[in-house]
């Protein structure tokens, strides 16, 4: 539309590939899109056609057709992820989506092909909520710990859990501090140790896993937090995956969405926006980088408008252990457009090193 928000222009410039990679139609992505006019219609308009795919859900599970009820769940539960990513516009509308998408995909979770369940970990006076996801077979299983970006959360992950479950590889996706369930009560931070360590010792107690064979992934900002997570464990981490991460998010901010400036504004509880940089700068692999010892997979797209491709080659010279960088010479941020050209070889590297391959 001629006239549309420029606002609603960015985030189908920025994400059409991560919205239809992750689990929308095209169809459904097509008339929602061409709907939305206004920037403050974006959460309404996915809500609406993510209640479409519930009632879908709440029928099947009415008549029992409990395989039929767990897709369409997880998939309303990506609509409604979406109608809230970066709708800070209207912070209580925004939560009632952010609960439905919750809601879906704990309902999903026991009628999944591959079930899961929701685990709450204490942590400075708040939560930090996963879901563990098995494969088939006799446990324990080693596992891959997944952190999502500043505006995505463990509901949008279900597709890459996938390729990591089909290769005999445990999930567990979690909302870290300023992420998803998390968002409303601990803010963004620079420093993970903390974090690495109650998401570590929380695996620790989960008999289904293996402690031995833990790794973790992570996309766009995530792609900064699961380096951190290594630096801080060290060698209890057996390897890493960084995809699309800044080495320093701080220096990326002038090149970054308003959508995404005004998310980090909120998210890391910052008074405006010249304090938001601030504490974006405090997000930096500067000083942490050389502690990194497990194995590390770098996977960038050098057509990535939010964070340049030279962060990837800084993390690559920096990182104190093994290092290997796939860089995606037509790879957007978070390489969804080249999803082939990555997942399948991200999966089949982690299953290597964690000893399924």
């Amino acid at each position: 539309m001629a006239d549309t928000d420029a606002r609603v222009a960015s985030a189908i410039a920025h994400w059409a590939p991560r919205f239809t990679t992750n689990g929308v139609t095209v169809w459904d992505f097509q008339r929602i899109t061409a709907s939305v006019a206004r920037w403050e219609d974006w959460c309404r308009a996915w809500s609406e056609v993510g209640a479409e795919h519930e009632r879908l859900g709440r029928d099947a599970l009415a008549q029992d057709r409990l395989l039929s009820a767990g897709q369409h769940l997880t998939q309303a539960a990506v609509y409604y992820h979406f109608g809230k990513f970066v709708f800070v516009e209207d912070l209580e509308q925004m939560r009632r989506a952010h609960e439905r998408a919750v809601r879906c995909y704990r309902d999903a979770l026991p009628h999944l092909r591959r079930p899961g369940r929701r685990v709450e970990i204490p942590f400075e006076g708040a939560s930090l909520v996963g879901v563990l996801r098995l494969p088939e077979g006799e446990g324990p299983h080693p596992v891959v710990l997944m952190v999502p970006g500043l505006d995505s959360t463990k509901e949008e992950l279900h597709s890459t859990e996938e390729t990591f479950l089909d290769r005999g590889l445990a999930t567990f996706s979690v909302d870290g501090p300023g992420q998803g369930e998390a968002e409303y009560d601990l803010p963004i931070r620079g420093d993970w140790t903390a974090p690495a360590e109650a998401l570590f010792s929380a695996l620790l107690e989960m008999p289904e896993v293996d402690s031995d064979r833990i790794a973790a992934w992570g996309v766009s900002l995530g792609g900064y937090y699961a380096p951190r997570i290594a630096a801080a464990l060290g060698d209890r981490l057996k390897a890493c995956v960084a995809l699309a991460g800044p080495f320093n998010f701080g220096e990326c901010w002038e090149g970054l969405p308003e959508l995404t400036r005004k998310t980090f504004e909120v998210r890391s509880r910052a008074r405006d926006e010249a304090q938001a940089r601030e504490i974006a700068l405090t997000l930096s692999l500067e000083k942490s980088a050389s502690e990194i010892t497990a194995p590390l997979l770098i996977v960038f797209g050098r057509q990535d408008r939010l964070i340049p491709w030279q962060h990837a080659e800084r993390l690559r010279r920096a990182a104190g252990g093994e290092v290997e960088l796939v860089m995606l010479e037509n790879g957007n941020h978070g390489c969804a457009n080249v999803a082939p050209w990555h997942r399948p070889y991200t999966a089949d590297w982690l299953a290597r090193k964690l000893g399924r391959a």
